[in-house]
């Protein structure tokens, strides 16, 4: 498998929406090949006698009986909210209106 390139890195940075110096993609990019040669040595060692699994342990069901108990009031929840606006927490706008 071939490295990862500074040029990869960059590209997965920008899609990340990640600021990173000249620096950090070098450092990155020798990370980022480590743990890629790490998972193709994964997928070296599986053979077709082993199942896929996605827990090495059996896994039980741990939920609890659904039975209804008292709750925060509205105003009890909006206590500690830095903003409210009409019985609601008021948040600042992440992402524009589409027209």
């Amino acid at each position: 498998m071939a490295a990862i390139s500074r040029e990869e890195v960059a590209h997965l940075a920008r899609l990340s929406r990640l600021a990173v110096t000249e620096e950090e993609l070098d450092r990155f990019a020798g990370q980022l090949d480590v743990i890629l040669q790490s998972v193709a040595r994964v997928g070296e060692v599986a053979a077709e006698d082993i199942p896929p699994t996605s827990h090495s342990v059996p896994l039980t069901n741990v939920y609890r009986e659904d039975v209804p108990t008292a709750s925060l009031t509205q105003d009890a929840a909006l206590s500690g909210a830095p903003d409210a606006y009409e019985s609601r927490f008021r948040v600042p706008r992440i992402l524009d209106e589409e027209d």
